[in-house]
């Protein structure tokens, strides 16, 4: 991450990129900083769609995406990798615009990864509903015969998925991941997401959002597991309205749904550089995030 201006952003004023003059890394969404003892997270307002990362942005989403992992750091009351959302005095003192990162940073504290995603299922849908029209199960997991896209399945189910850098996550099974990292270890975080999952989803219910699934990152600080990266946000689950909720087809959800139905009715061929958003895309796709927020918390 090298450049003269710290930060960079498009004409609707959405922050595509920082380059803080300290070490890291940039993702998707997120640009990450080594502050030494501790991580930065900066959540820009970047979009991807078919594993590409799109021209043009959605204003406030990364401070949206803060607000609502924020919220659930908090409200689960598990373990996690949160140390503070104030702009650390050593970013201060770098004489930048700090208020540009007010809202939408993390301080967090340093982790081994589990290179796994740790994917919840309490619907069946995405890559699942394709595996089980394919072979009836998902992860190796059997499901009852007949289910319809969508169908809520009859227990939230754990599966596993490898971590990507670039492209799509790869399903797996949970043998595959315990012969990756112990069968002992695999349980913990197989419980543990059930658990989270189980948490989130009642409380969402409750608000009118269904959490069709989700997933979960983990890491080990001193031996223990705690919760990291981003949680339950649009992003990384699908979030369903309850009042319309039918299924046996693809339903409407609080998250990029706008982005990739306008995306497939281009003529992109989703092997070059993706067209940018039109201006009604990026405002509906920042309202259903905004939408999901209000109503969570």
């Amino acid at each position: 991450m090298t450049s003269n201006d710290p930060f960079e952003f498009d004409s609707n004023g959405a922050l595509l990129r920082t380059h803080l003059p300290l070490p890291g890394q940039s993702g998707k969404v997120r640009d990450v900083y080594d502050l030494g003892d501790s991580l930065l997270i900066v959540s820009t307002d970047r979009i991807s769609a078919f594993d590409w990362i799109l021209p043009n942005g959605i204003p406030h989403k990364g401070s949206i995406l803060t607000a609502m992992s924020r919220f659930w750091f908090d409200h689960l009351q598990v373990a996690n990798h949160l140390i503070s959302c104030e702009v650390p005095q050593q970013v201060v003192d770098l004489g930048i615009d700090a208020s540009v990162l007010a809202d939408r940073i993390m301080v967090v504290r340093k982790a081994q990864v589990v290179p796994f995603e740790c994917v919840i299922r309490g619907f069946i849908e995405g890559s699942g509903w394709a595996e089980y029209q394919q072979s009836g199960a998902i992860c190796g997991i059997d499901l009852p015969a007949g289910l319809r896209q969508c169908d809520r399945l009859p227990e939230p189910i754990f599966t596993p998925a490898t971590k990507a850098e670039t492209g799509h996550d790869e399903n797996v099974s949970t043998e595959v991941m315990s012969a990756a990292i112990g069968a002992e270890q695999t349980e913990l975080l197989r419980r543990l997401s059930l658990q989270v999952y189980t948490t989130a989803a009642d409380h969402a219910a409750e608000r009118g959002i269904l959490i069709a699934d989700t997933k979960f990152e983990w890491g080990l600080v001193d031996g223990e597991v705690i919760l990291i990266d981003e949680v339950l946000t649009p992003d990384s689950s699908r979030f369903w309205p309850k009042s319309s909720y039918e299924p046996g087809h693809s339903q409407p959800s609080f998250d990029k749904q706008y982005v990739r139905e306008w995306l497939s009715e281009t003529d992109w061929d989703r092997n070059s550089p993706p067209p940018s958003l039109p201006a009604d895309v990026v405002q509906r796709t920042g309202e259903k995030y905004r939408e999901a927020l209000d109503i969570l918390t």
